[in-house]
């Protein structure tokens, strides 16, 4: 193999095991869980795949800049009232216990939930500075291909926890626990953005 070639595969491998090693357990891999066990996996799949690859084409092209240019405690805002939104609705469903099937949404819808979600809440993560950091080092397209590669990966396991654990839990407390997940990161990034609302708050006084 060429010392270009081994050079690349070496950086693609070593950005998916770092990344693939962070995500498990994080926020976006409970985003994929809990959409996949209401809706089908496909769309929750592509909507991530295309959030992701947008999220670290971005850190590989502007580093770490980007995330300057929109401050974290706006971003982090935007994801708290989105999770909100969503969490209050699981958690307010009135669907019956007897239903056995988790009722099937039109896949864009669930694309775009999807894509929005995971862009809004990666946007400026520790996992978009860490792409951008490795790219500045080695080959940006070997971290973008690696880390994408890792991030796909924890999706489809979490999209698969949400199609077969999740499965044999009630719709209705189906609906509710993934309220509560959202709840509780909408809680998380809210305690993100409360310093600079804060600061708002005592500016306008």
């Amino acid at each position: 193999m060429p010392s270009g070639a081994l050079e690349w595969a070496t950086a693609s491998t070593t950005t998916f095991a770092l990344i693939a090693a962070a995500e498990i357990g994080d926020k976006s891999q409970l985003v994929c869980m809990t959409l996949a066990a209401r809706h089908r996996g496909l769309p929750v799949l592509l909507g991530a795949t295309a959030a992701f690859g947008l999220l670290n084409l971005a850190a590989v092209l502007f580093g770490a800049a980007l995330v300057h240019w929109v401050p974290r405690p706006v971003v982090a805002g935007v994801v708290a009232l989105l999770f909100l939104g969503f969490g209050l609705k699981s958690v307010l469903t009135r669907e019956e216990t007897g239903e056995e099937s988790v009722e099937e949404k039109p896949g864009h819808g669930v694309f775009v939930t999807t894509f929005l979600m995971i862009l809004f809440a990666e946007f400026g993560d520790k996992t978009q500075l860490a792409v951008a950091g490795l790219g500045t080092s080695v080959s940006p397209s070997a971290v973008w291909a690696g880390a994408s590669l890792a991030l796909v990966l924890t999706s489809v396991l979490g999209i698969w926890a949400g199609r077969t654990v999740l499965q044999t839990i009630p719709l209705v407390w189906l609906h509710r626990l993934s309220g509560v997940l959202f709840l509780a990161l909408a809680a998380y990034a809210g305690m993100e953005a409360l310093p600079a609302a804060l600061e708002i708050i005592r500016a306008f006084r």
